[in-house]
């Protein structure tokens, strides 16, 4: 194991910029492990419509940042208050969505702290049924990694009140605002201490499960290359929030791997024009693929079946039989 020093950078575009870097550049065959805590953010799931997840104008009054990250998933706030951490490894699909494989380090050492975590639901790490930690994943074709959220001390009155909830989450989960699920760390240690002392408690867990445990200084050439990175991609409007396109007909449901919100148009003569998926399940491979299958075929089962026949939706979802995918596209609406 490989611990990534980011020498204490609080940017959310320059953290994200550098954890992209790291799985896409350092060398395959090792396992890495980097930390970073970002200032007041709204961080984006890869497939997330920005503008339906936040409050833009609260956000923009207290300054509260919003970046797009390259994993799946919902949208999350940071803080200073919250830790966030990132295992990098070599691609491996029965990892995939194994969030439970690459939390388990961070659950036993809470534990040992006395905080009595465990894995809940399908990405989350909670205590007493109240939510401390969200997960994510991206895959490459060669490396993946899996990063989430460790909620020390974060201020919890800004997740309601930047962050736009779902209804489609409220009526599955039966709770009515983010805040009622989720808790500080703090609220079941012993002892306060800061994000930096609490990153250092669980870098020292880590350290004594892995002998051979090792730490990477960036080169300058590595940081050359975050800083472009940064600038030409989680610095952009584009990326961070996108043209969100006009609509004949917008599908969705929860599934067992997330949330699928599908925006269609089709034409006159029965042609799906465009499409557009949004959501926060989690998979390896670019819903674009999908978009891009569909797009120009005729709005009915057999040709949006034809044009799926090849598809490992798996891949692209998580969890989902494609007799249920297609049912989204073309059945009939769901109260």
């Amino acid at each position: 194991m490989i611990y990534i020093d980011n020498k204490g950078i609080n940017d959310p575009k320059t953290n994200l910029a550098l954890e992209e870097y790291c799985i896409r550049n350092l060398p395959n065959g090792e396992d890495y492990i980097l930390f970073y805590i970002n200032q007041p953010s709204i961080i984006i799931g890869r497939n997330q419509n920005t503008l339906e997840e936040i409050d833009q104008d609260y956000i923009e009054k207290h300054d509260i940042k919003v970046v797009r990250r390259i994993s799946g998933g919902g949208a999350v706030y940071h803080d200073f208050g919250n830790l966030n951490f990132s295992f990098m490894t070599d691609y491996d699909r029965t990892k995939l969505n194994n969030f439970k494989q690459f939390t388990a380090p961070i659950i036993k050492i809470l534990n040992e702290m006395g905080v009595p975590a465990e894995m809940k639901g399908r990405n989350d790490i909670v205590v007493n049924d109240k939510k401390i930690s969200g997960n994510a994943q991206f895959s490459s074709v060669k490396r993946m990694f899996n990063h989430g959220t460790l909620l020390l001390d974060s201020d919890l009155s800004q997740v309601a009140k930047a962050l736009t909830v779902k209804m489609t989450k409220i009526k599955s989960k039966g709770h009515k605002s983010a805040r009622a699920r989720v808790a500080n760390i703090s609220e079941f240690l012993d002892q306060p201490m800061t994000t930096e002392e609490f990153k250092e408690k669980i870098l020292k867990g880590i350290f004594a499960e892995n002998p051979n445990f090792e730490k990477y200084n960036l080169t300058e050439k590595d940081w050359e290359g975050v800083y472009k990175l940064r600038e030409e991609k989680y610095g952009t409007w584009d990326w961070n929030y996108g043209k969100s396109p006009k609509f004949d007909l917008k599908r969705e449901k929860k599934f067992p791997s997330g949330i699928i919100d599908l925006r269609l148009n089709v034409k006159r003569g029965g042609d799906i024009e465009s499409v557009k998926i949004y959501g926060d399940f989690f998979g390896k491979d670019p819903v674009e693929d999908i978009e891009k299958a569909l797009t120009g075929i005729k709005y009915n089962k057999e040709a949006i079946i034809e044009a799926l026949e090849n598809f490992d939706l798996y891949t692209y979802f998580g969890q989902i039989e494609k007799e249920e995918f297609i049912k989204l596209v073309y059945g009939p609406d769901e109260e």
